[in-house]
């Protein structure tokens, strides 16, 4: 990291000399293709962390310390300059009645940026008026990492919210809303908190995680040393460059087989079934209900494709579209955020439902993460994720209730969809209790 330590002092020299209209100052970094910036933040003591893999694996960005923070995205939006991103996301529940504890937004202008973007790699610093605290920052700033360890801690047991009889009754009263036309569809979520032998640290998850899960977004947002939340999803919320904007519906899910004839016969299964190809279709439709004012024109795939991943596949249609002049990345958000994926349809009705239901607030489980900047942002959709804090481990996933869904069935998927992060600990539950609810 000897050409790091070199930007940095590249950086203070150019930081001594900026006039007050400098609002971003950016070097090129000649850095080693296997250098690996989750190894590096783990080893900075800078807070706020924000770590992100793009699901193309194209671009990746560790953002550290903050210069400004906005819980408002609009606000920020208006102020940035051309070259500033904003980290950070929206929670699912926060600053609600039911979830005072976590914030709707948090994002932050971060003091430093490393962005590798195909091969080349930049260090990026944002100014303010205060050249001293910036200083102070990278003065703070480590350049050699060492390697982090594998994981070595093992589940000891396992809990879960709701517990199987608390599940198969609210999918009973979901179902029955259905049937009454309260709403078409509802997702409904678990939270499984796991006992370890020993803590697994954020960045061991995160980093085990992005070898293992391919075709996904990677991304850490740690507030402080003993609030971080991780995830590995591979679902984009939107992605917008000026005008263009491409967004997805991502819902249908079946399993995965060793066996490559009984992969393709689910993959097939999961094309063919009326049920997901209902539940995906209603993803679709309120997407573009919802994009239809702010869009010029929209290109809606035809047809589902398969994104298979290591434990689950999905049926996932594209959507691209023109936006009209004057829309904001933030406004995105809002239409966006929360989708029928991850609440359900009619949005509001669904989110009453899980509100009432549901015996644990989401937080940023199923929220979104990302950036945001006037010319590009992107933010994929929380899922696939977990929440560390101190030595509590905890996983969420989600399944979409429609008519023709059991709670066993759907019990089943949600262990499919933990498994993305449960499997990187090894186990020693008996397999009984792994399996009982």
């Amino acid at each position: 990291m000897t050409a790091l330590q070199q930007a940095v002092e590249s950086l203070i020299e150019q930081i001594q000399t900026a006039t007050k209209t400098t609002q971003r100052l950016v070097v090129k970094l000649d850095l080693p293709a296997n250098t690996d910036l989750i190894d590096w933040i783990e080893s900075q003591p800078l807070f706020p962390k924000f770590y992100w893999q793009s699901r193309d694996s194209r671009e990746e960005v560790v953002a550290l310390g903050q210069l400004k923070t906005f819980t408002d995205p609009m606000a920020a939006e208006k102020v940035l300059s051309d070259d500033q991103r904003i980290w950070g996301g929206r929670s699912f529940d926060g600053r609600s009645s039911r979830n005072r504890r976590c914030l709707s937004s948090f994002f932050f202008l971060p003091v430093l940026e490393i962005i590798r973007f195909d091969g080349c790699w930049q260090l990026a610093v944002n100014m303010s008026d205060d050249k001293e605290k910036i200083l102070q920052t990278l003065a703070q700033v480590k350049p050699e990492a060492s390697e982090i360890s594998a994981i070595k801690s093992k589940i000891l047991g396992r809990t879960y919210a709701p517990d199987f009889s608390g599940w198969s009754t609210m999918i009973s009263n979901a179902l029955e809303a259905i049937s009454q036309k309260v709403f078409e569809k509802v997702v409904l979520a678990r939270r499984t908190t796991l006992k370890l032998d020993t803590p697994v640290s954020p960045a061991q998850l995160l980093k085990a995680s992005r070898g293992s899960n391919m075709n996904s977004f990677h991304f850490m947002m740690a507030m402080d040393e003993k609030h971080c939340f991780v995830g590995s999803t591979p679902e984009r919320l939107f992605l917008r460059h000026n005008r263009d904007l491409l967004t997805e519906a991502l819902a249908g899910t079946i399993g995965r087989s060793h066996d490559p004839s009984e992969d393709n016969r689910l993959a097939q299964w999961l094309l063919d079934d009326n049920k997901n190809r209902y539940e995906n279709r209603l993803v679709v439709d309120d997407i573009v209900s919802r994009l239809n004012t702010c869009c010029e024109s929209m290109n809606v795939a035809q047809t589902p494709e398969l994104v298979r991943l290591r434990k689950v596949q999905h049926l996932k249609r594209s959507i691209d579209a023109q936006l009209n002049d004057q829309v904001y990345s933030a406004d995105l958000l809002d239409s966006l955020q929360p989708t029928a994926a991850i609440a359900g349809l009619p949005r509001d009705k669904a989110l009453d439902f899980i509100s009432e239901h549901e015996p644990f607030a989401r937080g940023w489980y199923s929220g979104a993460v990302g950036f945001l900047s006037r010319q590009r942002s992107e933010f994929c959709v929380a899922i696939r994720s977990a929440l560390i804090m101190g030595e509590e481990l905890h996983l969420f996933a989600g399944a979409g209730i429609v008519p023709g869904s059991t709670a066993d069935s759907e019990w089943k998927e949600l262990d499919r969809k933990t498994s993305t992060l449960c499997s990187l600990l090894s186990s020693e539950e008996p397999e009984l209790e792994r399996r009982s609810a």
